[in-house]
C-alpha cells in the first residue's frame, strides 16, 4: 500500500492539461515529502493544490468564482479528516481568499462544523484569514455567463449549455463546463482526507448552498475512504453521494470501485454527478455520469492520469 491522490476540476480546453499538471505535481511532491493527507489537501500557505485551484481564475473558485443572481460572488468549501472524522465548511464568502483554508480554521479553532455568509465572515477577520474586496472574484468572463444565463433565464453549470429553472438539466457537453474543484488524498498508513471548493452555479439565487460545503453530500471522508464531488449540487445533495460511497464500502463490503459505480449509475440522474476517490488501501477512481470530467490522479508507485472524457 502506497500514497495516492486525486483531483478534479473544469476548465477551458486550452488551458486543462497545464493546469492540472501543475497540481498533481504540487500534490505528489507534497506525499513524497510525508505531509498529511490533511495538509495535502488543504497545504497550508502557496502550496495547497486546492488554493492552487482556487486561484486560477479559469476555475469555479476563489477568483473566477461565477456570479449570483445579483452579480455577487457566495464561495463555499469543505475539509474533512478521514482518521478523526473532525471537518470544517463555510458558505456565502465574498471577500475571504482561500475558502477552504477558512473551512480548515472553523474545523480546528471553534467548537463548531459550519459558519456561513457574515458570521463567517466575521471569524475570518477575527483570525487574520486574507480578505479582499469582493471585487477581486469577479471575473469579465463571469460577468458575460451572468448575463448570458439571465437572458435565458437560467441557471447555468458551464459555459454554453443553460439549465432551465424548472427543468431537468441536459447532459453537460464536457468541454466547456467549469465546476467545483476538489482533492482527496490517502497517506502510505491509509489516513484520508478530502477537500472541495466552489463559487456554485452561474445566476445562482443569493443564499443558495450546494453540496460542496455539506459533509456527507459534496465532501466526506472517513477509515474506509475519502470522496468529493462535482456537478449539480442539488442532485448530489438528493442522493448524499459521498457518505452514501462510504456506507456502502463499510456496511456492506464493497470494494472503492463497486460502490462508487453504484452510486454514479444508480443514485443519481445521468448528466449530474462525478466524483473523485481514494480508499485506505491506496485505490483510486474518477467516475462520473456527464459526457466528460476534468480530472488528474497519481500513486506511488508511479502510476499517473489526467482525463476529460
Amino acid at each position: 500500500m502506497g500514497w495516492a491522490i486525486a483531483l478534479h476540476g473544469d476548465i477551458p480546453r486550452e488551458l486543462r492539461e497545464s493546469c492540472l499538471h501543475r497540481c498533481l505535481g504540487i500534490a505528489i511532491d507534497a506525499l513524497n515529502s510525508h505531509k498529511s493527507p490533511l495538509d495535502v489537501v488543504e497545504l497550508v500557505l502557496l502550496f495547497s493544490f486546492v488554493r492552487e485551484l482556487e486561484n486560477d481564475p479559469h476555475f469555479n473558485a476563489g477568483k473566477g468564482s461565477v456570479l449570483t443572481n445579483n452579480g455577487t460572488v457566495e464561495m463555499e468549501a469543505c475539509i474533512m479528516d478521514g482518521s478523526t472524522k473532525n471537518c470544517g465548511a463555510v458558505s456565502g464568502l465574498t471577500t475571504v481568499v482561500n475558502a477552504v483554508s477558512l473551512a480548515r480554521l472553523v474545523m480546528e479553532r471553534t467548537p463548531h462544523i459550519y459558519l456561513a455568509f457574515e458570521g463567517a465572515e466575521a471569524f475570518a477577520r477575527e483570525q487574520g484569514v486574507e480578505t479582499v474586496d469582493s471585487s477581486h472574484f469577479i471575473t469579465p468572463q463571469n460577468i458575460e455567463r451572468l448575463k448570458q444565463a439571465k437572458a435565458a433565464n437560467s441557471v447555468q453549470v458551464d459555459y454554453t449549455q443553460p439549465i432551465s429553472i424548472v427543468d431537468e438539466p441536459p447532459v453537460p457537453n464536457g468541454d466547456s463546463q467549469i465546476g467545483t474543484v476538489g482533492c482527496v488524498a490517502v497517506d502510505s498508513s491509509g489516513n484520508l482526507a478530502a477537500a472541495t471548493s466552489t463559487g456554485g452555479l452561474v445566476n445562482k439565487m443569493v443564499g443558495r448552498i450546494g453540496d460542496t460545503p455539506l459533509v456527507g453530500a459534496g465532501t466526506y471522508a472517513n477509515k474506509f475512504c475519502a470522496v468529493s464531488c462535482t456537478g449539480k449540487g442539488e442532485e448530489i445533495i438528493r442522493a448524499t453521494v459521498a457518505r452514501d460511497v462510504a456506507a456502502l464500502m463499510e456496511y456492506k463490503g464493497l470494494t472503492l470501485k463497486e460502490a462508487t459505480d453504484y452510486v454514479i449509475k444508480e443514485s443519481t440522474p445521468k448528466g449530474t454527478t462525478g466524483l473523485i476517490a481514494v480508499s485506505a488501501t491506496g485505490e483510486v477512481v474518477t467516475p462520473f455520469n456527464t459526457t466528460g470530467m476534468f480530472r488528474a490522479c497519481a500513486t506511488q508507485d508511479g502510476k499517473t492520469q489526467i482525463g476529460i472524457w
